[in-house]
């Protein structure tokens, strides 16, 4: 029988995968870190409930019962005259007269916010911007929408755009970085030189020209801010490419015959991505301050879309109306806090200092390659 001692010990798991004990260890780093364990789940939770933002607020019920038939109009389009209405549109649910219709014969079942991002609420005691009551928690904007449902998906459509723009961002930067630190020489000349002319080139500039041949949507401001994103990720990539192309176990896959691509992603990418995933949450952080700006300027999303930016213009336009203001700057702030609580969380789980800290051989290897070279001159001048 083999001795408890002897016995392998079983690998850490997390989420029911098998992970590696250095994995293992970052996981519990980051959940040591209480304010960025606690804003990513923050962050997850209001990022899925906007994921559901047609079934939080919408002008559209989740079931209509109407004369023994059963309806959904959220996933499906019913003309008035199914209801016995006099028109061959869809029908309008906010409308008295088809709430009346509907009344009449049957029911339906609204969804907590009964307004859409682009409904308009025609029975406002007051002119629009309107206060915040009863029936529109945050109140109104200037064209009578309301401002929950239009945050609820500003906020979704900032995120996604945000997570877009720096997913493929850093396909490309990593991409690019990798190939310049790898083969160095001409390649990483040229692509150098490429980076500093083309992150010259004035962005803001760019974006207004097109505005005004194009009426920019999210794909082309996705794409337009891609030509210039990518660049953030390709200097920590290409160090750490630099620094390990000419290490031992590069030199011996290259003996044995490997591809250049099998080294450059399957060997020292992962190495290179501990520095490069400390800096996703920063990237995300600015990704969503990009759109919100372009949306205060007027040439971000079409006219009409739910956006934080537009919010803040529309409060620095109505001065007399402070909830505008108010809702765009806290919204925006909370989520800004939230991605960067995260990103420093993400930065200690990834310090080797911290993660090899109770790794006697490993720490001491860490430490030796994080002390300043000059401790050994200075060492050798004193002898």
């Amino acid at each position: 029988m083999t001795p408890r001692s002897e016995r392998p010990r079983p690998r850490p798991r997390f989420l029911g995968v098998g992970v590696t004990p250095l994995t293992r260890r970052r996981i519990d780093n980051f959940k040591a870190n209480r304010r960025g364990f606690w804003s990513l789940w923050i962050f997850l939770a209001l990022f899925v409930v906007s994921l559901f933002a047609e079934f939080i607020a919408n002008d559209k019920p989740f079931f209509l019962y109407y004369d023994g038939g059963l309806y959904t109009p959220i996933f499906k389009a019913y003309p008035e005259t199914t209801f016995g209405g006099a028109f061959e549109t869809e029908a309008d649910y906010s409308d008295p007269a088809v709430r009346a219709l509907i009344d009449e014969k049957g029911w339906m079942l609204m969804p907590p916010i009964p307004y859409g991002y682009q409904s308009v609420a025609w029975d406002l005691p007051l002119p629009a911007p309107s206060r915040p009551d009863a029936e529109h928690w945050l109140g109104t904007d200037d064209q009578a929408r309301d401002v929950v449902a239009r945050t609820i998906y500003g906020f979704r459509i900032s995120v996604l755009f945000g997570f877009t723009l720096t997913v493929v961002s850093a396909v490309v930067g990593v991409s690019a970085g990798a190939v310049q630190g790898y083969f160095g020489g001409w390649i990483d000349l040229l692509f150098q030189r490429f980076i500093e002319v083309w992150s010259s080139v004035p962005t803001l500039y760019v974006l207004i020209i097109l505005a005004s041949i194009v009426e920019p949507n999210f794909w082309w401001l996705l794409g337009i801010l891609l030509l210039f994103q990518w660049m953030g990720f390709v200097g920590v990539v290409r160090a750490e490419f630099l620094r390990a192309r000419n290490l031992d176990y590069v030199r011996a896959a290259r003996a044995l015959g490997a591809p250049n691509i099998v080294i450059m992603f399957r060997h020292v990418l992962p190495n290179a991505m501990v520095a490069t995933i400390t800096f996703v949450p920063f990237i995300l952080a600015g990704s969503v301050t990009a759109l919100t700006g372009l949306d205060f300027l007027g040439i971000g999303l079409p006219p009409g879309s739910a956006s934080l930016g537009e919010l803040l213009a529309q409060g620095k336009a109505n001065l007399q109306a402070p909830w505008l203001a108010l809702t765009g700057f806290f919204v925006i702030a909370m989520m800004l806090s939230l991605l960067i609580f995260i990103g420093e969380a993400v930065r200690d789980a990834f310090d080797p200092r911290k993660s090899f800290a109770d790794m006697p051989v490993v720490a001491e290897t860490a430490a030796a390659a994080l002390a300043p070279a000059s401790a050994g001159a200075d060492g050798q001048g004193r002898e």
